[in-house]
C-alpha cells in the first residue's frame, strides 16, 4: 500500500479499446445510418410520391363565397361533419342511350363522426327526398348537383339537417371501378339474386369488382322499394370498401394505397379547405375508428308522393328529422342510432 494518503482518490485508469474494435464499431454505426437515411429517404419519396398522386389529380372547389359563408351553420365543435357524394355523370354515349344528361348525385351520405373519433355514423339520403333547394324552390334532394354543383348540395344539405358540413367529397361512378380494382375487390353482401347488364348478383356474400360494383350501385328497378334498397346496397358497398381498406394489411401496404390514390384523385372533387396536409391530418385523427364502430343508416323520410310535374318524390319526416338534428348538434347520435337504426 502507498504511504501516500492522497493516493486512495486516485482514479483507475481504463485502457482504450484496441484500435481495431474501435474501427468495427465505427462502421457498424455507418452502416446504421446509412440504413436509416435509405429508409428515410424511401419513405419520403413515397409520401411525396402520394402526394403529388393526390394532388395531381383531384379537383377542388370553393363551396360558400364571402358572403354565404356567414349565413352557414356554425361549428359547435361536437363532432364533424362530412358529405359524400356520388355523381352519375355520364359520356355522350350513355347519356343518349340512357336519355339522362348533366351531373346527377345518385349517392348521397352524410358521415357524422364523433367528438372522441371512436365512432362514425354514415347516413343515406333517398335521391328523390323532396326538400328545399335553395333558390330553385322544392324539388329532388339529387337535383342540387344539376342546379349548382357541390356549393348549392353543401347548401341544401346543410340547410336540410342544420349543421354545418366540414368537408365534402364528389367522386363520379367511374371512380369506384378503379377504386375497387385498387383493393383487389370487394366482398358486397347481397340482399336478393338479380341480373343486370350480363352480371349475376347472388345472394348472400358477392365478391365483386369494380365494373360489377359500378353496376351493382346503380340497380333499383329489380327491387320491390326501389331506390330504398339502392341506397342500402350503396351502403353495403361503402362498407365492403371500408372493411377491406381498413384491413392493416391494406394500410400498411404502401403500394395498395399508392395505387387507390392515383386510381381515384381523378374522379374526386374536394372542398378547398381539404387540402392534402388537412386530409393527411383528418386520417391520422381517425387511426383508432375500427369499421366495427362504423355504423349505417337513413335519414328519416315519408312515403313516396306526387311532387311538381307530376313526379314520383319522397316525402320528408320532418318530426324525426327534428330527432335526428338534434342528436348531430348534441354529438348523441350512438342514442339515436339505438333507437331508431333500421326503421
Amino acid at each position: 500500500m502507498s504511504d501516500n494518503p492522497l493516493d486512495i482518490f486516485e482514479t483507475k485508469q481504463v485502457s482504450p479499446p484496441p484500435p481495431k474494435k474501435r474501427k468495427k464499431r465505427s462502421v457498424l454505426l455507418l452502416a446504421f445510418a446509412l440504413v436509416f437515411l435509405l429508409i428515410g429517404g424511401v419513405a419520403g419519396l413515397y409520401l411525396v410520391n402520394l402526394w403529388r398522386n393526390f394532388d395531381s389529380g383531384v379537383t377542388r372547389v370553393k363551396i360558400a363565397s364571402v358572403e354565404e359563408e356567414k349565413q352557414r351553420p356554425v361549428n359547435l365543435g361536437k363532432g364533424e361533419n362530412y358529405l359524400l357524394l356520388g355523381s352519375d355523370k355520364r359520356d355522350e354515349e350513355e347519356a343518349r342511350l340512357s336519355g339522362v344528361f348533366g351531373q346527377r348525385s345518385d349517392v348521397m351520405m352524410l358521415v357524422h363522426v364523433s367528438a372522441d373519433k371512436k365512432s362514425a355514423y354514415v347516413m343515406s339520403f333517398p335521391r328523390d327526398l323532396y326538400v328545399d333547394i335553395p333558390g330553385k324552390g322544392t324539388d329532388r334532394i339529387n337535383a342540387a348537383l344539376a342546379y349548382g354543383g357541390v356549393p348549392l348540395t353543401v347548401k341544401t344539405v346543410e340547410q336540410y339537417v342544420g349543421v354545418r358540413i366540414d368537408h365534402v367529397a364528389l367522386i363520379d361512378f367511374h371512380g369506384i371501378t378503379g377504386m375497387v380494382d385498387a383493393i383487389g375487390g370487394v366482398d358486397v353482401n347481397v340482399s336478393k339474386t338479380i341480373e343486370a347488364a350480363g352480371y349475376t348478383f347472388t345472394k348472400g356474400v358477392d365478391h365483386m369488382d369494380g365494373a360489377k360494383a359500378l353496376v351493382f350501385v346503380r340497380q333499383r328497378y329489380q327491387y320491390a322499394d326501389g331506390d330504398f334498397q339502392r341506397n342500402r346496397n350503396q351502403r353495403e358497398l361503402l362498407k365492403a370498401i371500408l372493411a377491406k381498406t381498413l384491413k392493416p394489411e391494406t394500410l400498411s401496404n404502401p403500394v395498395a394505397i399508392n395505387n387507390l390514390v392515383s386510381e381515384l384523385s381523378p374522379y374526386l372533387t374536394v372542398d378547398d379547405g381539404l387540402t392534402t396536409s388537412a386530409l393527411v391530418s383528418t386520417i391520422f385523427s381517425l387511426r383508432d375508428l375500427r369499421n366495427s364502430s362504423i355504423f349505417y343508416l337513413s335519414v328519416p323520410h315519408g312515403e313516396p308522393m306526387v311532387g311538381k310535374g307530376g313526379a314520383s318524390v319522397v316525402g320528408t319526416d320532418e318530426a324525426r328529422m327534428d330527432i335526428l338534428r338534434k342528436a348531430l348538434k348534441e354529438d348523441t347520435m350512438g342514442t339515436y342510432y339505438s333507437q331508431y337504426a333500421g326503421t
